[in-house]
């Protein structure tokens, strides 16, 4: 039983995930009740990072991103910080061992987004991993428990998951980016003839990561799987979306996934899964 700070740390982790995903929140509520909470912990520092980085950019953002690394890691050395977000990140990372080299990776990523950027290949793949990849790698800790070996396994899949994710999410919110941010991730990409050979590539890209997930999903922890199975299913639709929409349509409104479509989604997942279990018991 966690000590009353720190179920509280972790509820406001839980809110906050709550309140800026919808998405998000509905595949956490299909994972094991003994792991929720620390992947609301790990979503939790992530929004952090990013509010400082897209929000509120007019408050100093890169000295507020080095208070955030600095306190991140004191709190994680010391197992104990009086932000709730950090305190409830620290116990996750400390209760299974998460690597420091993936919280520098993100932090670096983030780092990136206060800059001015040209992305050739090596760049645009060095932001992924740290912006999405280390993030899926996280979780993967948390999904695996002690089972090193496990984790090992999946540490490619998870990886193929989490910059196919971020893809989606480029190609999403390429006018935010663009207009609001004055950001173009793609790399070569002349994004005044962004044309349909130009997303067909992206999206190509994307599919073959999704597939090279699915691989990894299927060998995940029972307690994990239909939680994760739903997120993929998620941005499955949402590429869906895009595959279908002109470039012209990309580059005027963000593409989106009613929430109606999320709930239907949610059903379908856990009718997937219990047939699936049904057939394999």
């Amino acid at each position: 039983m966690k000590d009353l700070y720190t179920q509280t740390s972790i509820e406001c982790s839980a809110l906050i995930t709550r309140r800026y995903s919808t998405s998000f929140s509905l595949g956490i509520r299909l994972l094991g009740k003994e792991i929720r909470n620390d992947i609301f912990s790990i979503y939790g520092f992530v929004r952090l990072a990013d509010e400082i980085v897209d929000t509120y950019q007019d408050k100093n953002p890169v000295e507020e991103l080095r208070l955030l690394r600095e306190e991140t890691f004191r709190a994680i050395h010391k197992g104990i910080s009086f932000n709730p977000v950090l305190h409830a990140f620290q116990d996750t990372v400390n209760t299974y061992n998460i690597s420091p080299e993936y919280i520098d990776a993100f932090l670096y990523s983030m780092e990136l987004d206060l800059t001015d950027q040209k992305y050739d290949q090596a760049l645009y793949e060095k932001y992924i991993y740290g912006s999405a990849e280390v993030v899926g790698l996280m979780c993967l800790k948390v999904f695996c428990q002690d089972n090193e070996a496990l984790f090992l396994e999946l540490v490619e899949p998870a990886r193929k998951l989490g910059s196919a994710f971020q893809k989606v999410n480029f190609l999403r919110d390429i006018r935010s980016d663009l207009v609001d941010r004055k950001r173009v991730y793609f790399p070569g990409l002349d994004i005044s003839r962004f044309s349909e050979s130009d997303k067909r590539l992206i999206e190509k890209e994307i599919e073959d990561e999704f597939k090279e997930a699915q691989k990894g999903i299927d060998r995940l922890p029972v307690n994990s799987r239909k939680g994760v199975q739903l997120a993929l299913n998620y941005y499955k639709g949402l590429l869906h979306k895009i595959v279908r929409s002109h470039p012209s349509e990309l580059l005027t409104k963000r593409i989106r996934i009613t929430n109606f479509h999320k709930m239907v989604l949610l059903v379908r997942n856990l009718l997937q899964f219990n047939s699936y279990s049904y057939h394999h018991a």
